[in-house]
């Protein structure tokens, strides 16, 4: 396991500071305020804490409410919603400064059989035909060094490989609203289904917006050409995954408006399965010339 999976993973191990009531620490992302992905993961890691290990994720709906303080630690307060014979349901507010900042309702449902089908994978390349994380970053010369160096460094437990040039490495020109790509975790994980759930929650923040900008030709925050911030976020787990193996994250967006871009995805294992559905909508706006 990389140092830096094992920092992330210490990271979202939260602290149980009474019944139901959970603390974890932050730190900042690319932008200086704590990553969405990061809080709607330790929201995970909280209510999941307080259902049956029998039960398994299947839906996550998140509000973010405020930015978060790099430099306060987050409270997740749970509150135990339902618990019936098939499923559970929790709610999970993060507190910072005596304020709410986010705000997650999560269902868990024990194994049943039942009817099955899916869409099918959309076509992709093999991810390790496609260029690192890092070779790609350091191969954009209008990219500030520190800019790359905080996209590392806020990536570094993370094996993501876009398929083609994100927003930020090539815009000015709108290019369709689709962007692929492949991840998995820079080491293995334990044989833990909630580990997976909440690490494929924190990685599903990182890009959904970028197809909300490739149809507008803008390159986003490395580049300061839009400002933003992830609105609400959906997540719905439909088959066993495992974060440490590849996973194709396919990405669209239907639509921009009002302030506001919509971002929908689908996760699918590299053998085809579909994993996860993931909906959000986020803020993106044009910064005002003076």
């Amino acid at each position: 396991m990389s140092e830096a999976l094992q920092s992330l993973l210490d990271l979202l191990d939260l602290e149980r500071i009474e019944e139901d009531i959970y603390r974890g620490r932050s730190r900042s992302a690319v932008v200086p305020r704590v990553f969405g992905g990061q809080v709607a993961a330790q929201a995970m890691v909280a209510a999941g804490r307080t259902v049956p290990a029998d039960r398994h994720a299947h839906s996550l709906h998140a509000y973010f409410l405020r930015s978060g303080d790099p430099g306060a630690p987050i409270v997740y307060n749970v509150d135990r919603l339902r618990d019936g014979r098939s499923f559970t349901t929790r709610r999970v507010v993060a507190v910072q400064h005596g304020k709410p900042i986010f705000t997650l309702s999560a269902s868990f449902q024990t194994y049943e059989e039942g009817l099955d089908h899916q869409a099918p994978m959309p076509p992709a390349p093999d991810p390790a035909t496609l260029p690192t994380g890092e070779e790609r970053l350091r191969s954009y010369p209008h990219l500030p060094a520190e800019t790359v160096e905080r996209f590392l460094e806020a990536r570094a437990a993370v094996d993501l490989r876009y398929v083609d040039d994100p927003p930020f490495g090539d815009y000015g020109t709108p290019r369709e609203a689709h962007s692929q790509v492949w991840f998995r975790t820079n080491g293995k994980l334990a044989d833990d289904p909630l580990l997976h759930v909440v690490l494929a929650t924190y990685v599903s923040d990182m890009t959904l917006l970028d197809s909300v900008l490739l149809a507008h030709g803008r390159g986003g925050w490395a580049v300061g050409d839009v400002v933003g911030a992830s609105l609400d976020h959906a997540m719905w787990f439909h088959r066993p995954f495992r974060a440490d193996e590849w996973l194709l994250y396919d990405q669209q967006s239907p639509s921009a408006s009002g302030g506001r871009g919509l971002g929908q995805a689908r996760i699918h294992t590299q053998d085809g399965q579909l994993a996860v559905s993931v909906v959000q909508e986020g803020v993106v706006r044009v910064p005002r010339e003076h």
